[in-house]
């Protein structure tokens, strides 16, 4: 049976969707970690990112060998799935051109993204993304290198929507610690954690307000690290609180242990995701005209929520059924890194 236009071409034909990549990102900054991070994303396949971090990992007046480093692991045989990013010292920093000059000039082409960091201001973004526009360039890589942006002082979080709405950002992350500590001791240390990370309320505001300006520019809203490794429940509860509550779609890890656990929670449950399948199928069979389900009427409107569903079913790696597979995901899978959706 040949079936009606894919969900890709029919639900998002204007406006475009949201960058399909993993819901976990691992972050790594020795040497040890970062091959012990390849290693498990060897074995398990590309439902996470692994991000090198040149900005905590480099020893200071290392940060030349380091970046060096990090561009000869991205090119490395261990990296299979090329769904390896870089993060980068913050612009104030002296070796933030160096970082990038080094790694997307010597692994540009296998580079899944880079993290910036602290950024204060769109001016700061737009002065990153020249930078590495002008590197591309200068290294004939045919291709733009996504920009991951890191959401964790006052400034970025006032433009957030300017900086959300800036060609090549695929990710707005939120990250706690630097911006509780850019409180100047006004909000006690346990807004470093959980309970208090989703409850006082200059953090739920700021929170919300990423995701919020991610989300209506088509960028991914990523949510902080879970502090806590030694339960790894602790983690899984942070990612569910922060997919249900907040909007968030991604999570940081920064344990091994911390992966599976994030990822689970990212996953849709089974019975929505049945739902879900029902729902599309149906739309696809009747080519994307309104249908019923149930009590329920659907069009279009409804169909991109439920088209969503699976999506992220797909990428955090949850059962779906063979026809759901080979209807909508059968050019596309989880170990090539280059996914298309």
């Amino acid at each position: 049976m040949t079936h009606a236009a894919h969900p890709r071409e029919v639900l998002y034909a204007e406006e475009g969707g949201l960058p399909d990549i993993p819901a976990v990102e691992h972050f790594a900054g020795s040497e040890k970690l970062m091959r012990k991070a390849l290693a498990i994303q060897a074995e398990r396949g590309a439902v996470f990112d692994i991000t090198l971090d040149c900005e905590d990992g480099a020893k200071a007046g290392n940060e030349q060998a380091h970046a060096e480093l990090v561009a000869a692991l991205v090119m490395s045989p261990a990296n299979l799935f090329n769904r390896v990013g870089a993060r980068i010292h913050d612009i104030t920093h002296p070796a933030w051109k160096q970082d990038l000059d080094l790694i997307v000039g010597l692994a540009g082409w296998r580079l899944a993204y880079i993290s910036l960091p602290k950024a204060r201001s769109v001016s700061d973004v737009e002065r990153v993304i020249a930078h590495l526009r002008d590197i591309e360039s200068r290294s004939s890589l045919g291709r733009v290198i996504p920009l991951h942006v890191i959401i964790e002082t006052h400034g970025a979080l006032n433009q957030a929507w300017q900086i959300a709405a800036l060609q090549g950002v695929e990710t707005l992350d939120f990250g706690l610690m630097d911006f509780v500590s850019a409180h100047h001791g006004a909000l006690p240390a346990s807004c470093m954690k959980s309970p208090a990370q989703f409850e006082h309320p200059l953090i739920v505001r700021a929170k919300a307000d990423t995701a919020a300006a991610a989300l209506a520019h088509g960028v991914l809203p990523s949510h902080n690290v879970s502090v806590e490794f030694a339960d790894p429940g602790v983690a899984a509860a942070d990612a569910r609180r922060a997919r249900e509550d907040f909007g968030y779609l991604r999570m940081w890890s920064i344990h091994p242990a911390q992966i599976e656990p994030i990822l689970h929670a990212m996953q849709p449950a089974a019975p929505d995701i049945a739902e879900a399948g029902q729902i599309i199928m149906a739309a696809q069979d009747a080519d994307w005209g309104p249908t019923r389900h149930g009590t329920r009427l659907h069009d279009r409107a409804s169909y991109r929520y439920y088209w969503g569903v699976l999506k992220r079913a797909h990428t955090t790696g949850a059962a779906l059924s063979p026809d759901i597979r080979q209807r909508f995901f059968a050019d596309t899978t989880l170990n090539s890194g280059q996914p298309v959706i």
